[in-house]
């Protein structure tokens, strides 16, 4: 009898990407099979939604995959589909009654359940609903299938204790729990001992990390003992906050060589009036100090942003005010968003709704804005020597153009002409950069060098393998070092 096969799909955050990982690895920890690539909708036998709470329509959209899957699990006894994630810890009971061919419904506090709750819906022939409210087991402790060879997430806390009016993760991942420092170190050398040489520091608000054990240092110490470990050649963090960004972070960054020269500070608005309102606890000369003490001291640093347009009140002036930061700040890359209503966020039930073509309006502004200072911050590149880590599935067009894509040490996209010497994900390639586009470089050149390195090594062992399941290893997720942010949290961006 052949293994029951799986598929999870996630929407959302770095933290439920980070999740999904442990999910695939519970499932093949428990004999699971990953469903083969080309696999049709509806094919697997589990079917896992790892599913988000930010977005205003994010339950149409569940409940649309949903009752698509609902007549291919009729036609197939012993399929079962799973719903997990914030929407399953908001919304529980109501996934059932909304979709009654639904076999469990799980929260963010106990994804380990995932295999049992499977079993027991198998058995009873019943929904299994299971929401805990609070952490069950912090997620690093659980079976992981890891995506990359060569680049990984690392969970250093878990929840949040800001109260952002706009937010509901607090809400759905509790308050901040913080993981030992000796316990997120010995994932780390344990991921270097596999080959990975990049990791990314994870945390809803990751700066904050230390005010659950008491130590307010404890996460420019992090970053300085990242720097000890020998082969982690690229150490990132995301997403912190500006309330929480200290002066000994920034030297911190700065002094440590592998801590990279790029940094994620969510701004949201630069009006100190709508701040207030989001209850941000900054306002922009705040903002702007940080900017301005980050690129003293590492005056490389490649910064990017979140912005909200629309947030309700927001008035033309304060608009002004936001279009005045990014002047400033001069952002190599922002995600921006149309504030949009979150059920059960305070800002859904505010006065002062913007209508939908003024926020378009501004929306539009701030994205031509900020496309031309992007562009103007990618020209400054041409003619720097970089080193780039050779990234895979990075370069949509890669095969057409006969170019290889990778990540600079500031996490800027970098495409370069294909070197004559064979060149693997994970390795690390010099090139000079002739041309800079706004969301990307050009290096069209002859490739100046190339190093053979273990995460090279390790994605080559990978792919040698035999196509067969992955088995659970440490570590976290997605194909190279993501682009600064996913953009899909609407604001939030898994921080706040």
């Amino acid at each position: 009898m052949s293994a029951k096969t799986y598929e999870v799909r996630t929407y959302g955050c770095q933290m439920n990407v980070h999740d999904s990982e442990r999910l695939s690895g519970l499932l093949e920890d428990a004999g699971y099979v990953r469903a083969p690539e080309g696999t049709g909708e509806g094919e697997a036998d589990v079917v896992v939604f790892n599913t988000c709470a930010v977005r205003e329509n994010a339950d149409n959209r569940l409940y649309g995959n949903l009752g698509r899957l609902a007549p291919m699990k009729a036609r197939r006894p012993g399929m079962q589909i799973a719903v997990g994630g914030c929407l399953a810890q908001k919304d529980r009971d109501t996934i059932v009654a909304k979709a009654p061919w639904v076999d469990v419904v799980f929260g963010t506090h106990n994804i380990g359940k995932l295999p049992v709750l499977l079993e027991r819906a198998r058995v009873r022939e019943e929904a299994q609903v299971e929401i805990a409210e609070s952490l069950e087991a912090f997620p690093s402790t659980l079976p992981t299938r890891r995506e990359s060879a060569y680049a990984a997430w690392v969970s250093i806390s878990v929840g949040c204790n800001n109260t952002c009016t706009f937010c509901i993760v607090p809400a759905l991942r509790g308050k901040e729990k913080d993981r030992r420092p000796g316990d997120i170190l010995a994932e780390v050398e344990a991921l270097v001992g596999e080959g990975v040489s990049e990791i990314t520091l994870l945390g809803q608000n990751v700066n904050a990390y230390g005010s659950d054990i008491g130590d307010r240092e404890a996460f420019s110490k992090l970053l300085r003992a990242c720097g000890r470990i020998e082969g982690l050649e690229r150490v990132r963090f995301t997403s912190p906050h500006p309330r929480d960004f200290t002066d000994d972070v920034i030297a911190a960054m700065a002094e440590t060589p592998n801590v990279m020269p790029q940094l994620h500070m969510p701004l949201q608005s630069g009006s100190d009036t709508v701040l207030k309102a989001m209850r941000r606890s900054y306002r922009q000369e705040r903002y702007l100090g940080i900017i301005e003490k980050v690129r003293a001291a590492i005056p490389h640093a490649a910064i990017s942003t979140d912005v909200i347009v629309g947030f309700p009140g927001e008035t033309e002036e304060d608009f002004e005010q936001t279009l005045h930061v990014v002047r400033e700040a001069r952002f190599a890359q922002a995600f921006t968003f149309q504030y949009s209503k979150r059920p059960g966020t305070p800002a859904a039930e505010m006065d002062g709704q913007i209508p939908k073509e003024v926020v378009q309006a501004r929306y539009e502004r701030l994205v031509a804005l900020q496309e031309e200072i992007s562009w103007e911050e990618n020209k400054k590149q041409v003619g720097r020597v970089l080193e780039v880590m050779v990234a895979e599935g990075e370069g949509r067009k890669d095969g057409a153009t006969h170019r290889l894509s990778g990540r600079a040490p500031d996490n800027r996209l970098v495409h370069f002409t294909k070197p004559a010497d064979e060149v693997r994900p994970g390795d690390v390639v010099t090139v000079e950069i002739t041309y800079a586009a706004p969301h990307h470089l050009l290096a069209e050149g002859e490739t100046i060098s190339v190093r053979r390195t273990r995460a090279g090594d390790a994605w080559e062992r990978r792919n040698a393998a035999p196509q067969q399941p992955a088995g659970v290893m440490l570590g976290l997720p997605t194909v190279g070092v993501p682009a600064p942010l996913p953009a899909p949290t609407g604001g939030c961006s898994a921080v706040g």
